[in-house]
C-alpha cells in the first residue's frame, strides 16, 4: 500500500510498518489498566468510537499525518484488546481459560479468513480501492453498545 500510494522505499515502508506495530503494542499495554481504571465496556467503546473516524480519514491523508494517525488508530484499537477478554471473562467467571481461548482463537482465526479475502479483493478491485471500503468497518463496532455493564 505505502509502495504503491507513496512511493516509498521498502525501509521506508517497514519503518512506517514499525511505527504502526509499536503503537498496536502500547495499546495493548496501556489498555488493560485503562480498563481497570474506568471500566472495560467504557475501553471498549471508546475504541470503537476513536478508531472510526481515524480509519475513514487516514485513505485520503498524505504520507506523514498517514503514518500518525495509523499509529494513534493502531494504538486506540489495540487498547481495547485486553479490556474485551477480561470482559468477556466477567461474563462467564468460572470459564475463564476457555473464554480467553475461545476469543483469541476466534479473533486471529476470522481476522486470517478475513485477511484472505481481502487479499483475493484486493488482486480484483487494487488494494487502494479495498483500503478505502475497509476504512468503513469499524462501523460494525457500533454493536458494542449493547453490551451490557458488567461492573458490580
Amino acid at each position: 500500500m505505502f509502495n504503491e500510494r507513496f512511493g516509498l522505499s521498502k525501509a521506508e515502508a517497514n519503518l512506517s510498518l514499525f511505527i504502526f506495530l509499536a503503537a498496536v503494542a502500547a495499546g495493548t499495554i496501556i489498555g488493560g489498566p485503562i480498563g481497570d481504571r474506568i471500566g472495560r465496556r467504557r475501553v471498549i467503546l471508546w475504541s470503537i468510537l476513536g478508531i472510526l473516524p481515524l480509519s475513514v480519514a487516514l485513505p485520503w491523508l498524505p504520507l506523514l499525518p498517514t503514518i500518525l494517525v495509523a499509529a494513534l488508530a493502531g494504538m486506540v484499537l489495540a487498547s481495547a484488546f485486553p479490556a474485551m477478554v477480561v470482559y468477556a471473562q466477567d461474563l462467564m467467571p468460572q470459564r475463564t481459560g476457555m473464554v480467553a481461548g475461545l476469543l483469541f482463537g476466534l479473533a486471529f482465526g476470522i481476522a486470517a479468513i478475513g485477511a484472505a479475502i481481502l487479499g483475493v479483493l484486493a488482486d480484483r478491485w487494487g488494494i487502494v480501492a479495498v483500503y478505502q471500503v475497509c476504512a468503513f468497518l469499524p462501523a460494525i463496532g457500533l454493536a458494542a453498545f449493547f453490551l451490557p455493564d458488567t461492573r458490580h
